[in-house]
């Protein structure tokens, strides 16, 4: 792939650039809406807050989600051209490598760091809250079958398919338009606000720069997969588990 520099980036470049982000962002939020309600509207009250019904409703907005973004497009004659879905632009040729596994605790270990010197900047604006607390949608209290599925769809089915649509997708798509570095801030850019939460936005900016990396050492989205499976991880321990950040 040839290297893309940043005198290419002219005004339609530029359009084009925004409009993936707009698409991404408006996509993903538009799918967990429409999701939400037609569950709210088809399920019982009852078992709507159960974490078998949650589960299922962000799994239901992920596939959505997918297949408005990476599959929608192909079938715009005018768009299908630029936005590719190939294996090398969704990065994700082959299998995961022992390298794959190998830099995945490398990649966790250095987005902790990133998140720490983050952290110590905006501590100091007085609307920055480390320690609140995402809102996932299951109660801390989870046991048994229930903590298990909540697991599941938070620490391996959430990072695999977020890997896909942005450092996969999103990303593959933007590394050939514009200069690798721009592609990466934007894409991390983009992954934190859709968190909707300052300091969940931070730790999320910091492991996509990193997963976004790790693609590009790769040449695949496993190795950052991983990375995203061992921070949701962590977290959901903390959360559910040893319950230190309730």
């Amino acid at each position: 792939m040839k290297k893309v520099g940043w005198k290419k980036i002219d005004w339609k470049t530029f359009f084009w650039v925004i409009m993936m982000l707009f698409w991404t962002f408006v996509t993903l939020i538009g799918s967990e809406f429409l999701v939400a309600f037609i569950i709210t509207h088809t399920l019982p009250a009852n078992i709507l807050n159960s974490p078998l019904a949650n589960a299922g409703f962000s799994i239901v907005a992920y596939l959505l989600t997918a297949l408005l973004v990476i599959f929608l497009p192909t079938k715009i004659p005018k768009v299908r051209d630029t936005i590719k879905i190939t294996k090398e632009r969704l990065g994700i040729r082959g299998l995961p490598t022992w390298t794959d596994i190998g830099l995945a605790p490398v990649g966790y270990i250095a987005t902790i760091l990133i998140v720490m010197g983050l952290t110590l900047i905006f501590e100091n604006f007085d609307w920055f809250n480390s320690n609140q607390t995402q809102e996932l949608g299951y109660s801390i209290y989870m046991q048994g079958w229930e903590r298990g599925i909540a697991f599941i769809e938070l620490a391996i089915i959430a990072p695999i398919m977020e890997e896909l649509i942005f450092r996969g997708w999103l990303y593959g798509n933007l590394r050939v338009k514009v200069p690798k570095p721009l592609a990466i801030f934007l894409v991390s850019l983009l992954f934190g606000i859709v968190h909707m939460q300052w300091n969940v936005g931070i730790t999320v900016f910091a492991m996509s720069i990193i997963t976004c990396v790790l693609r590009e050492v790769t040449g695949s989205i496993y190795a950052g997969t991983l990375v995203h499976i061992i921070n949701n991880s962590v977290a959901f321990y903390l959360l559910y588990v040893a319950g230190m950040m309730a």
